[in-house]
């Protein structure tokens, strides 16, 4: 029998890094309960069954399979392992413990996340790029964690990969593969305000001889949560079959089924301020959203993957991908105005139906391999991708006749009658997007290693076509010694935009250039890394909403003639059992296009983290710092500032393994019970965090999976 504990904590930064670590056992000290077989691939380093909280090499950055010290960007990689642990069951979970990125809530079911002082839009799926739309939330945020090896998150511009894009992060999540050997597992959990899970996890060969495998997932959940009359049910089914065509050739299908049912779906927040222009307090359980408002999504995913690896050691990749995210969402909200403090009185309604769906299809082939040039090896990936995304969007309004006010806010319950729905308007758009790239890995030197690449790449939409838009990369990464190693690269930034001026003209596409420099470390064989960094963004054409209305009554924006973000950050993560440390401040300036006074903003910008975990064996620490300035408007009033104060959190895990199958798991999310709130500055409201909170989880089955594959290890 073992008992681990876990401290995970927001402290002060100054606090962890005078921290003495506790002495480490030898590695082989920890109970071992069966040969554990980890195989590299394409995509990396397969992270289930490692134990561990660090990789061994992930492919996110140019599709060159590399450890995080010899990737020249910074990179954060929550493994199945962490999962697991801290009971990070959905993406949101996983966003608020990832270094470098923040998290915005717009409501029950939408949240957005930002890095480096930009909104996350760029996701991967087993390393194909799909874009993310956040105002129509659509699936993404729906991504079970149940399903996943590990979920990667690159800081910085993917432009070779991913061609237009944000210069913030890119999310890349990796979808759990067949084992080699029979294993399964069962997992039951409870939790604070009736919250109930169930998860199984079988997986093995097919036949006698090994060759084809599969491997099966499924998970349900029913939660209420700390809010007044709001659940909501989640389930999910994904199926992965690997077939060995060859000894060189391996094929790989699957498909998940992603639902979600919630009840009393909020939309938006809280109003951030009362009429008065004070903060508008109310308790952490209010729910704005009536008890008949729902937002129901679901996601359709089917994959393909075929590898060949030839004679000499190269390898050919084709991926597919398909995709179906969509909603149904019939929501009525008391979001609207700026209630009196006194009456209650002077807040609306938001009422709307919203049907809609977004299918997208995304084909990737590359080859890569090695070869020698001037006595030394070296590393080459060409390839090209197109995808293609169609969002089709039916608004609905309440017929004439509903009355669309609130009482007293101060008594709203949500007891209003859903009304009888109209047609309003329609959204059919398509957008195409195709590129060529290659990248190569020189190594110059012992010490020495080189990547220069490019991507030609071509977009396409209702109001926009740009076509051949070159998109360069390079990165340099010297070895110091066999613990240490400096880097640099650099990038540029592409991203065509709808938004519009208040003349109705389309801005121009967002430009820029992204420089990074840094020190990373490595540690007792990888399982323990630590980085610094420092990074500049240069942007043009960023959109700034300039108070006006579109000629068609949208929101106008003008375009900033330069942005720019700097900041620091440094790191350390142990692959056994602590998390991150990432902190450091940034800002962004720049100036108006046509204006000459400067723009500072530092709303959106990444908090400062650190991470602290303790177990039996190691301890550390973990800080957040969530900076939100957000001017809100109050009648009579104009523009209203308002700043949250830092925060800290503290979470905390203990696992009890009563033999080599069954294991209790106990987590403890913000264990001091601290209030905190984000602020999202569009609807000039605010979301409290969750509350204190425990869960309890019972694991029984295979602790650790041995992996599949083919017999030369390419896929996973």
């Amino acid at each position: 029998m073992a008992c681990v504990v876990g401290l995970s904590s927001f402290a002060p930064a100054a606090g962890a890094a005078d921290a003495p670590a506790a002495a480490a056992p030898p590695r082989d000290a920890a109970p071992t309960l069966e040969t554990v077989q980890v195989t590299a691939n394409q995509l990396g380093t397969v992270t289930e069954g490692s134990g561990a909280y660090t990789p061994g090499t992930i492919a996110t950055a140019t599709r060159l399979v590399l450890s995080p010290r010899q990737t020249p960007q910074s990179i954060s990689v929550i493994t199945r392992q962490e999962m697991d642990d801290f009971a990070l069951n959905g993406i949101d979970d996983v966003m608020r413990v990832t270094p470098g990125v923040s998290i915005v809530t717009y409501d029950s079911e939408r949240t957005e996340y930002y890095a480096r002082g930009f909104a996350v839009q760029n996701f991967q799926y087993d390393g194909i790029p799909m874009q993310r739309d956040s105002a129509y939330s659509a699936g993404n945020t729906l991504s079970d964690m149940a399903i996943y090896d590990r979920v990667e998150v690159l800081k910085g511009a993917t432009g070779l990969l991913t061609g237009m894009g944000d210069p913030g992060a890119t999310i890349n999540l990796v979808r759990k593969k067949p084992t080699r050997e029979l294993a399964g597992s069962a997992t039951l959990g409870a939790g604070s305000w009736d919250s109930y899970r169930a998860e199984v996890d079988v997986g093995g060969p097919l036949t006698d001889s090994g060759r084809v495998r599969a491997r099966a997932v499924a998970a349900y959940q029913d939660r209420h949560a700390n809010t007044d009359h709001y659940q909501r049910r989640n389930n999910v089914f994904y199926a992965v079959l690997e077939a060995d065509l060859g000894d060189d050739t391996l094929l790989t299908v699957g498909a998940d089924d992603q639902d979600s049912d919630p009840q009393g779906s909020s939309w938006g927040g809280i109003p951030l301020l009362d009429r008065n222009g004070d903060f508008n307090s109310m308790p952490r359980a209010f729910n704005n959203g009536a008890r008949w408002s729902r937002w129901r999504q679901y996601s359709r995913t089917g994959f393909a993957m075929l590898e060949h690896r030839f004679g000499n050691d190269w390898i050919a990749k084709l991926q597919l991908n398909h995709q179906v995210n969509g909603y149904d969402a019939a929501l009525g909200a008391a979001a609207g105005g700026t209630p009196d403090p006194a009456t209650g009185e002077g807040v609306s309604l938001w009422l709307g139906q919203y049907i809609g769906k977004t299918t997208s299809n995304a084909a990737d082939l590359y080859l890569s391999g090695r070869f020698q040039w001037f006595g030394r090896e070296h590393e080459l990936v060409v390839g090209g991708s197109a995808a293609r995304k169609h969002w089709i969007n039916d608004g609905y309004t309440p017929q004439p006749g509903y009355a669309g006010v609130v009482a007293d806010y101060r008594q709203w319950h949500g007891d209003i009658p859903e009304p009888d729905w109209q047609w309003l308007y329609g959204d059919d758009q398509v957008t195409r997007e195709s590129g060529a790239y290659v990248v190569g890995r020189f190594n110059l030197a012992d010490p020495l290693k080189l990547i220069l690449g490019s991507r030609i790449a071509n977009y396409r939409s209702t109001d926009i076509d740009e076509s051949g838009v070159v998109v360069p990369y390079a990165g340099v990464v010297y070895d110091l010694d066999r613990h240490f190693s400096v880097y640099a690269s650099y990038t540029s930034i592409f991203k065509p935009q709808s938004n519009q001026d208040a003349q109705g003209k389309v801005l121009d596409p967002q430009q820029g250039r992204s420089y990074e420099a840094g020190l990373k470390g490595e540690f007792y064989d990888g399982r323990l890394n630590a980085s610094a960094a420092v990074f500049q963004l240069d942007q043009d054409n960023y959109p700034d909403p300039s108070g006006e209305l579109t000629p068609s009554g949208g929101t106008a924006y003008r375009r900033l003639r330069t942005g720019t973000v700097r900041a620091v950050a440094a790191r350390v993560a142990d692959a056994d059992r602590l998390r991150a440390q990432d902190r450091g401040p940034g800002w962004r300036q720049g100036q108006h296009a046509g204006a000459g006074r400067p723009v500072q903003r530092a709303q959106q910008l990444s908090p400062r983290r650190a991470a602290e975990r303790l177990d039996v064996r190691r301890r550390r620490a973990l800080a957040e710092q969530d900076l939100r300035h957000g001017p809100a408007s109050v009648a009579g009033r104009g523009r209203t500032p308002h700043r949250t104060e830092p925060y800290w959190l503290l979470d905390a895990m203990a696992r009890y393994q009563f033999d080599e199958r069954l294991s209790a798991t106990l987590n403890v999310n913000n264990l001091l019970d601290k209030r905190y709130y984000t602020i999202f500055n569009v609807y000039s409201t605010y979301t409290w965090g969750e509350p204190r909170n425990v869960r309890l989880a019972l694991r029984t089955g295979s602790e650790r999976c041995r992996r599949g594959g083919s017999g030369w290890g390419l896929p996973p």
